[in-house]
């Protein structure tokens, strides 16, 4: 019989399916995660591991680990898995992208209006007693309808953001990606623009690629500096394409004007972060997915992938 490793405390139904294939399957079943010491003394004894991006799966673990035969992901990127080693190694690598496409697009334009409106920032206010009399030119925010939204990265989640931005605002559509893509632009009358275009022409732009060599830290001095001083700058992706020293400048400097990240480069944020105490800027720490809707989709199909 297979034995697999649920090392992250999943929805019940993904254990559920596993159970009812047959699998012997251990669960960690704890809120924290295991320690790297923890997770290696675990998997040497299962066939299979079901994990997460919260687990740095290196090529000295994968080779201390070559006898696995799956590693099914929970979770859209495996960007924490040496890839080539499990290449060499023969290890299988599955995923779960399909899954969280409207949760992390709706967490996408929250933040957009959020920063817009800089409802983090008003909202600490009110936690500091600071309610204060009505002051006509304070802490002004701008409207949305009919701007300019740039998606960098047209996929599954790209486009969804882009249908509600359009939908809900009117906004007009520009969008950088590998390959333009006619039937998306005929439906959401989006252009396929330059990086460069993307940059200056967007009043929000919103990050939706994978996090490759190609965009590592893409989103650096030379890009917020060709962006709008009036523009909002959203990252729902990957923190590591955006350089975090780079976009606290840029707002410090007012060469963009706010941003909002699910994402921080490195992660976790730590609690120090200028970037929190900008009234122009809203973070959330990482919960793209973190609806119940998504979670138990990702529990089924990193359940199904095995």
């Amino acid at each position: 019989m297979m034995k697999v490793l649920v090392s992250i405390n999943i929805p019940e139904i993904g254990i559920e399916l596993l159970r009812k294939e047959g699998l012997e399957t251990t669960v960690w079943t704890r809120e924290l995660p295991m320690n790297p010491e923890q997770l290696l003394e675990a998997t040497l004894h299962h066939d299979i591991l079901l994990s997460s991006s919260i687990y740095n799966l290196d090529s000295q673990f994968l080779t201390q680990n070559k006898h696995l035969k799956l590693i099914s992901q929970f979770a859209a990127g495996y960007n924490n898995i040496d890839i080539e080693t499990a290449v060499q190694l023969g290890i299988p690598v599955a995923n779960t992208p399909n899954a969280m496409t409207d949760a992390t697009a709706d967490i996408a334009f929250a933040l957009m209006l959020a920063v817009a409106r800089k409802m983090f920032f008003m909202h600490q206010k009110i936690l500091d007693d600071d309610w204060g009399p009505f002051r006509p030119k304070a802490h002004l925010g701008m409207e949305l309808k009919g701007k300019t939204v740039g998606i960098f990265g047209m996929g599954r989640i790209g486009t969804a953001f882009a249908e509600r931005c359009a939908g809900a605002y009117g906004m007009k559509v520009v969008y950088h990606n590998r390959a333009a893509n006619s039937k998306l632009e005929k439906k959401l009358k989006a252009t396929f623009v330059s990086f460069d275009t993307l940059l200056r022409q967007s009043d929000v732009i919103s990050v939706h690629s994978a996090l490759t060599e190609e965009t590592r830290e893409k989103f650096n001095r030379s890009a917020f500096e060709r962006m709008k001083s009036s523009a909002l700058f959203i990252n729902t992706a990957r923190g590591g394409i955006h350089h975090e020293g780079d976009l606290i400048t840029a707002l410090e400097n007012k060469t963009i004007w706010g941003a909002g990240l699910d994402v921080t480069n490195p992660e976790p944020m730590k609690a120090d972060n200028p970037l929190l105490t900008m009234e122009n800027v809203a973070v959330t720490p990482h919960i793209g997915s973190a609806t119940i809707e998504a979670r138990n989709e990702m529990a089924r199909l990193a359940a199904l992938n095995i």
